[in-house]
């Protein structure tokens, strides 16, 4: 998708629809850390304690509502940002003293990022926050998104904005998982790999935690 091509629809609806996506979030709470009692992170897959210090951040898994089904908008960021350059990403960053809460943070980052209006977003609900071997604590914000709405993708942070099936994220067949020595440690991670796309990482870890709820 290029910068500035308007995001639109076309197509008979899958099965997974926004009603059953709130159904399935109904009687979460939408504050607090996490759900579960777990905590999420690069250090419980490959071992090890969490970095000593965290950043607080925010994400927004943002599903786009299409008549061929949700679909999960991803980033792939620019090659020569300090933290995360290149990879896939969900539009997000760290939370601002400014910020009221983590769902003002990920919406404001998704306005600054790929120019998606915070009132086209009907939030959710979120996942269990996520550590990230960087140092940052993650916490991911699920909302219905709106289309069509114009993309203006900022330059200094994405190099593209695309979408991924909600079905092909539920597939439990699609979480794999690889590994990769990094500074000196066997480090494990999940893949994801959709068509030429390599989403890994704590993108892809996020996205399997997503289909854990909704496919509950």
């Amino acid at each position: 998708m290029e910068q500035g091509h308007v995001l639109s629809a076309g197509q008979p609806r899958g099965e997974l629809t926004p009603a059953a996506v709130r159904e399935r979030f109904r009687g979460l709470v939408l504050t607090g850390r996490r759900y579960s009692d777990s905590v999420r992170g690069d250090h419980t897959l490959s071992g090890g304690a969490p970095p000593a210090k965290l950043t607080p951040a925010a994400v927004l898994i943002g599903l786009a509502d299409r008549p061929e089904g949700l679909s999960v908008l991803l980033t792939q960021r620019t090659p020569h940002l300090t933290d995360h350059g290149g990879q896939i990403s969900l539009p997000g960053g760290r939370i601002d003293p400014t910020d009221r809460d983590p769902v003002h943070a990920a919406l404001r980052e998704a306005q600054e990022e790929i120019g998606l209006p915070p009132d086209q977003v009907e939030v959710v609900g979120r996942l269990d926050s996520y550590i990230t071997g960087t140092g940052y604590e993650i916490t991911p914000i699920v909302g219905l998104v709106r289309v069509p709405f114009e993309n203006r993708l900022s330059p200094e942070e994405v190099a593209e904005l695309f979408e991924v099936p909600l079905r092909f994220i539920l597939d439990p067949a699609n979480h794999r998982q690889g590994t990769r020595e990094l500074r000196g440690q066997e480090r494990r991670f999940y893949i994801l790999p959709y068509e030429n796309r390599y989403i890994w990482g704590a993108t892809a870890a996020i996205l399997v935690n997503l289909a854990e709820v909704l496919g509950a």
